[in-house]
């Protein structure tokens, strides 16, 4: 028993120093870049630093405290009251208090928002709706509900706005956001002393800067992340975070149910699994991964090309509008698409996305935020442009509304796909939240003075 408590104690002894070179170090700036805009809603990672939310959604799907600390709900989830943080200020040196928190909600989505109205009472931000909102305390964790300081021309003058996070805006020019630590976070200060976001960077441009040291962390496209791990970058991936699915307008030419079945039935899933995303991810038929609800299973992922031309019949239609949102990889794909269709007997033009004209196709890719069934839904449906209150909690309630709302194929799911990123040996601590966005406010540097 001495002996092993000795070589217990020794093997304790020798692991002090290996402790010590692992503890995070404060100071140092993580140099980040990326190929879009990372303000962009939802999702971009200079939104994430700086702007806090109500709630916050933990890795394993829990709620929890954010701005506000506490929530209850009455009259059958028709009202919901959240009690506000206390000594919170905005990095410009303002107080939140309810009525900039209400100001910031209204601001975000007006007229469009789930609630029907929302008010500052007190200390509290009060929402009331004509239907029950039961997640809406998941809700309010998603990326689109973060808040920033509105009024005195702040949110105009400020890109992304003024908020509370662990980082504040202090630079903005030739394409570099910096972001420095806000000393005085409600959360604590970050790590790190500073952000700098490198914007519109090719993705060799990327990998480049990241081989030669210039670059700490860097996008990983899905559909090049097997050529990343055979050029030896460090990736760090999450499983299946986002949705590729097509959405179909139910007016004009696909005003049809039929048309919208065929659609369905022709799109060649496992090409685009297997071509364009170089079998990265999933596929799939149905809105939400098996681990969210167990019985993704249930719906019929495979090509028909048959049942198409019998559901489509023989008249000849108008042209059909394809519109894909993203990058190259999203525009294969929508050719492919594009061909598919053609398989089954329609006519498709492919039109940019944002084009001021009727649009029957667009191939979006919609991230998956909650961690929870009944919130998850309901985000990706209003993301899709499909405003539709999912009520039910319990499987067999879930599968039912998610049948019906598949069965009039105004979304057409395709592939599951994850978000992935690579790192340089520096960076220490690099989590990936639920949506697979990079957590860098945890983030510490391993030569940080």
């Amino acid at each position: 028993m001495l002996r092993q408590l000795a070589i217990s104690c020794f093997v304790a002894i020798l692991a002090l120093p290996a402790v010590a070179r692992t503890r995070p170090h404060y100071g140092g700036t993580l140099r980040v870049e990326v190929e879009g805009d990372p303000w962009q809603r939802p999702g971009g990672l200079a939104r994430r630093l700086v702007l806090d939310g109500l709630t916050t959604i933990s890795s394993d799907g829990t709620v929890r405290p954010a701005l506000a600390v506490d929530w209850k709900s009455e009259n059958d989830d028709h009202r919901w009251q959240f009690q506000l943080r206390s000594s919170v200020h905005f990095h410009d040196g303002t107080p939140m208090n309810s009525a900039n928190v209400v100001a910031s909600l209204t601001a975000i989505c007006g007229a469009g928002c789930p609630w029907k109205a929302v008010h500052a009472v007190g200390a509290t931000v009060v929402f009331t709706a004509d239907s029950p909102l039961p997640d809406l305390p998941a809700l309010l964790g998603g990326d689109e509900y973060r808040l920033a300081l509105i009024g005195a021309g702040n949110a105009a003058s400020t890109p992304g706005g003024i908020g509370t996070g662990p980082f504040q805006l202090t630079g903005s020019s030739n394409g570099a956001v910096t972001l420095t630590a806000n000393e005085n976070c409600w959360q604590g200060r970050p790590f790190l002393d500073a952000v700098e976001i490198h914007t519109n960077r090719s993705i060799r441009d990327q990998w480049l800067d990241l081989s030669v040291g210039h670059a700490d962390l860097v996008d990983v496209p899905v559909e090049q992340m097997r050529q990343a791990h055979e050029q030896r970058l460090n990736v760090v991936a999450s499983p299946p975070v986002s949705l590729l699915a097509l959405t179909a307008s139910d007016s004009g030419v696909l005003a049809n149910p039929n048309l919208r079945a065929s659609i369905s039935l022709a799109v060649d899933r496992g090409a685009l699994f297997n071509v364009i995303f170089q079998k990265q991810g999933e596929i799939t038929a149905s809105l939400l991964p098996a681990e969210l609800t167990g019985y993704s299973f249930l719906f019929n992922a495979e090509r028909d090309l048959n049942k198409a031309h019998e559901m489509r019949g023989g008249a000849n239609q108008l042209p059909l509008t394809l519109s894909a949102e993203g990058g190259a990889a999203m525009q294969l794909a929508a050719q492919r698409i594009a061909l598919n269709l053609r398989d089954a007997g329609f006519t498709v033009q492919i039109v940019a996305a944002g084009v001021p004209r009727h649009i029957d196709l667009a191939l979006r890719r919609v991230t998956i935020e909650a961690n929870q069934p009944q919130p998850a839904m309901e985000g990706v449906l209003r993301a899709s442009g499909l405003a539709i209150p999912v009520l039910e909690q319990t499987p067999a309630g879930m599968y039912k509304v998610e049948r019906e709302i598949l069965d009039t194929h105004r979304i057409i799911p395709l592939l599951y796909l994850p978000r992935a990123y690579a790192v340089s040996g520096r960076v220490r601590d690099l989590q990936l939240g639920t949506d697979g966005a990079p957590l860098l406010a945890g983030v510490s540097l391993e030569d940080a003075p």
